[in-house]
């Protein structure tokens, strides 16, 4: 009963099984989390869901958007969630393609609010969160990708792995919770084609559901005992062929967030190896965009049926064109929130740009996926109006563990998001707070004291 053997391994998890580097690198997947958050709360996609979702003012826990706002613990869990997933700017497990913090710390969080837990209660509950998450998608990736959002349908088992460790939910209990948590699980990519605003729906519904499930767990609700090996479990529903032998290959022997990667660009991840080529080929060579007569992107079979798009007219639909992203990048030097407003996205240079850059699918950088999906790799050729021609192959951009964004990286990647929201003095306080988040007693009162 592979279900089972996760449950276990959840239920039966202490902090003291985590390394110090995998606390500290705990730590800076929450704090990249809730700086993407902060600043997500702003986007539209984000204001519309808590109009909707915040009919009634609970005092279980925070939504963590600036506006001093609480709800019950599934609905803070929701709105934290569907915030942290709006900028497109959230950590990404690699081989399993999924962005972990936005359904795995957003339950954590609410809950531990709720409940008065320890930090250390929260940072054990996000590692086992991270590692049931990661090891359901990759036992489904690559093939249920075309169709299915991973971050919104394994999501829902993140989340309520990550829920039911935090609640304290023994090892039967836990295996329930799994069972509803995954009975929810669901996230189509339709959306990407027209810029639709599903993405953060997918997170905010995952971590409500894994809420959602450990409580109804903890009361005695049953949920599929095989919610992930069975025949009509959620891996077979994904995938005709599920690898099932990545559920628990390796479980015990290190931890999943410690492979972790994190975003210097608010873009799909399948877009950044491009980008970060085409930085260093212009930190070495000298050329503006200007300067260029046409750029070749060869990329796998995944980031062409995802960001292979031309002309995108949203914010979200730009996010998810490499064409957009790569003209940016030529253009400014880097790519950042305030490429993704109307005027730039407008801009009639970038646009043209576009038009030079075509991208087509390559065997070589497929096999590269193939051989390892923690390389999300991607080549680009730039010929220049001088008749020059630039080359660059990228398998881990800036914020992959073989090119790691360093804590005072994230340190000035979270202050960057959340003091336009919270404040100089806010933000330092809730920077402090993860900093030394294995030191709080009770999660509450540390995190209000911050608000």
């Amino acid at each position: 009963m592979t279900t089972k053997i996760l449950a276990d391994f959840t239920a039966n998890l202490k902090y003291s099984d985590l390394s110090p580097a995998t606390v500290r690198k705990t730590k800076q997947c929450i704090l990249d989390w809730l700086g993407v958050g902060i600043r997500g709360s702003r986007e539209k996609p984000a204001q519309i869901l808590r109009k909707v979702i915040l009919t009634a003012q609970e005092d279980e826990a925070s939504v963590l958007s600036g506006e001093g706002l609480t709800a019950n613990a599934l609905n803070a869990a929701f709105c934290n969630g569907a915030n942290s997933h709006t900028l497109d700017f959230d950590d990404l497990h690699n081989p399993s393609i999924i962005h972990i913090a936005t359904v795995v710390i957003p339950p954590a969080f609410a809950i531990a609010e709720k409940e008065h837990k320890s930090g250390k209660d929260v940072l054990t509950a996000v590692v086992a969160g991270y590692e049931v998450c990661a090891r359901v998608g990759e036992a489904v990736i690559p093939e249920s990708y075309f169709f299915w959002h991973t971050t919104g349908t394994v999501g829902a088992i993140g989340a309520g792995t990550s829920a039911a460790k935090i609640l304290g939910l023994n090892a039967e209990q836990t295996l329930h919770c799994l069972g509803s948590a995954g009975t929810q699980a669901a996230g189509l990519w339709e959306f990407v084609k027209e810029g639709a605003m599903s993405k953060p729906l997918h997170t905010g519904k995952s971590s409500y559901a894994g809420v959602l499930s450990a409580y109804l767990a903890k009361e005695g609700f049953t949920g599929a005992t095989k919610i992930l090996e069975g025949e009509k479990g959620f891996c077979h529903a994904m995938v005709q062929e599920p690898h099932l032998e990545k559920l628990t290959a390796g479980l015990g022997l290190g931890f999943k967030i410690d492979d972790n990667s994190f975003k210097p660009y608010p873009c799909c991840k399948h877009s950044h190896a491009s980008l970060y080529a085409l930085q260093v080929l212009q930190k070495e060579n000298k050329f503006t965009a200007a300067d260029v007569a046409k750029l070749e992107v060869l990329v796998n079979s995944i980031t062409d049926s995802l960001i292979n798009n031309p002309n995108p007219q949203t914010a979200y639909g730009c996010k998810f064109s490499i064409q957009y992203c790569d003209a940016s990048v030529l253009k400014y030097g880097n790519v950042g929130i305030e490429q993704f407003s109307p005027a730039a996205m407008a801009d009639p240079e970038t646009r043209a740009l576009m038009q030079k850059i075509s991208v087509h699918q390559d065997p070589e950088i497929q096999q590269v996926y193939d051989t390892d999906p923690s390389k999300l790799a991607t080549k680009v050729i730039v010929t220049l109006k001088d008749g020059r021609k630039l080359e660059k192959e990228v398998d881990y951009p800036k914020g992959d563990p073989a090119c790691p964004m360093t804590w005072e990286d994230s340190v000035a990647k979270f202050t960057a998001l959340a003091e336009p929201v919270y404040g100089k003095e806010k933000t330092a306080k809730l920077c402090a707070l993860v900093d030394k988040l294995d030191e709080v007693k009770d999660f509450r009162t540390a995190l209000r004291n911050c608000l």
